[in-house]
């Protein structure tokens, strides 16, 4: 190495040597005794793992990138899932290059093996062993028919489902049950496996009663609403009351508590992001909206569309009277049980406790990250789920998050969540819209087949419900296969490529 190597070197040799003494005093704050954990070496080492790497991803390290790569030196790009053992790694090298040892140095937390082989195994015990060829797995939503068509959940399975997903917003406790016992049967008839995940509801938070003034089509009442316009949110019960303002428009909301939380200047957004405003005064009974967000022509609002309060702080309690039914169900039937709404680490302990004292041992749990609020509370609702000895993991739903967090965001928060999700080794559902056309029509879109590629970065993929469903799950399994060949979780794979026999093209260019 030439003298300015060597100060290169120095350089990142104590820049990385402080950063690496802010990891093992932020490994030091956490301890089980302390913290509540479960004395599980594997779920400790998970536990301070993530600590460091939110430790890591609080500095700007684009300086040392590329400085590192030019030596031939990892970026600290892939780290997650064992920072600190990166961090010993690249100081080691660091260190043989400037003839310069590092001292000696403690343990990490986790190594470099051992966190793909922790992660593997709670992946393997939350959503069921792998298929053959196919590491990530398919969950796939069930629509009602699964619970009249024996056969529809044959095909499903035999297509490559993995996991059988019941929305407990839709159907009854009967339907869910058929939908069960048709899987067992078709389990025992193609030999294969499947999980049953049951995802708890939550309150309803949605448009209610229209008014009678209300226009109508062959889908039924709707209004139409245009950027500018006013809407006024009211309860249920006062929907259909003329109100006070003749020049607004009048819905009801069917949450109660979003009366008590939503303030003037924050966002509201309906069915799915389609119509979006501005709160502008809130009363006990009211909250007056002006639309900010519509079509070029307008966008129809009808009943029971979304609404989504990015901005307000809804206290919401999972176990309440409406997941009753499905808490019920799912301690008898399921392998899974996902977490609507949830963003208090608080709320994965009570689940936890829930499932203790009326479910089996080992139901696991998935906690859903749909709201703004979830996401910013990530790194705390993971440490819960490690602090207990429970199988977790964590879905990210991509469609509400859109909403919530921005469409413009999404893609950078979709990222977020996997990066703090691998550095607990927590393994990951990548949910919302996946093939939906093709689910739907039975073509694809060139769009979403590239993103259900980018689904192999999880552990498992969703498919959401369709007329075309069992060829959604073929192409899905067939797409998955193909691209564990190319990419394991964030890391590029490098096998041998067809394009890459060079003779012929040589031969072509004389």
């Amino acid at each position: 190495m030439t003298g300015t190597d060597d100060d290169g070197a120095a350089v990142l040799i104590e820049r990385l040597g402080s950063l690496r003494e802010q990891l093992l005093d932020i490994a030091d704050e956490w301890g089980p005794s302390a913290q509540g954990c479960n004395p599980d070496p594997d779920r400790d080492a998970s536990a301070r793992n993530l600590l460091q790497y939110l430790a890591l991803r609080g500095h700007d390290l684009r300086e040392v990138q590329e400085p590192l790569v030019a030596l031939g030196l990892s970026s600290l790009g892939r780290s997650e899932g064992h920072v600190q053992a990166t961090i010993d790694a690249v100081l080691d090298a660091l260190g043989a290059l400037a003839r310069n040892p590092p001292a000696s140095k403690s343990e990490p937390p986790i190594g470099f093996a051992h966190s793909r082989e922790v992660l593997a195994r709670r992946t393997a015990t939350l959503l069921g062993p792998a298929p053959q060829g196919r590491p990530t797995r398919i969950m796939v939503t069930m629509p009602t028919e699964a619970a009249t068509d024996p056969q529809l959940v044959q095909q499903m399975l035999g297509a490559g489902m993995d996991c059988m997903r019941i929305n407990c917003a839709h159907d009854a406790a009967p339907a869910w049950t058929a939908m069960v016992e048709n899987l067992r049967r078709a389990e025992e008839l193609t030999e294969r496996p499947a999980r049953v995940a049951v995802d708890l509801p939550g309150p309803k938070l949605r448009t209610g009663p229209l008014p009678a003034y209300a226009a109508h089509d062959k889908k039924g009442a709707y209004l139409r609403l245009a950027v500018g316009d006013r809407l006024v949110l009211v309860r249920e019960e006062d929907a259909g009351a003329p109100g006070p303002d003749d020049d607004a428009a009048r819905i009801g909301c069917s949450l109660p508590e979003a009366f008590s939380v939503t303030r003037p200047g924050h966002a509201v957004w309906l069915d799915d992001g389609k119509l979006g405003g501005v709160v502008e005064s809130v009363d006990h009974d009211s909250i007056q909206l002006r639309i900010a967000d519509a079509g070029p022509k307008g966008s129809k609002l009808r009943a029971e569309k979304g609404i989504n309060l990015p901005d307000a702080e809804l206290e919401i309690d999972l176990l309440g009277s409406h997941s009753a039914e499905a808490l019920t169900f799912a301690a008898a039937h399921a392998d899974i049980v996902e977490l609507s709404f949830i963003s208090r680490p608080h709320d994965v302990e009570r689940v936890h406790t829930y499932l203790e004292e009326n479910g089996r041992p080992g139901v696991g749990m998935v906690l859903k990250i749909e709201t703004r609020r979830a996401f910013e509370q990530l790194p705390g609702l993971l440490l819960a789920a490690l602090a207990g000895d429970r199988p977790a993991g964590v879905m990210i739903a991509r469609g509400d998050l859109a909403v919530e967090c921005g469409f413009e965001r999404l893609a950078e928060v979709q990222e977020e969540i996997l990066w703090l999700c691998q550095a607990a080794h927590v393994p990951v559902i990548w949910a919302t819209q996946v093939l939906d056309q093709l689910a739907r029509t039975g073509r694809p879109s060139r769009a979403e087949i590239t993103d259900a590629a980018m689904g192999v970065r999880a552990e498992c993929v969703m498919l959401n419900k369709g007329p075309r469903i069992v060829a959604a799950i073929s192409v899905l399994d067939d797409i998955l296969r193909r691209m564990d060949r190319h990419q394991r979780k964030k890391r590029p794979l490098l096998p041998r490529l067809g394009v890459s026999d060079y003779a012929p093209i040589l031969e072509e260019a004389r």
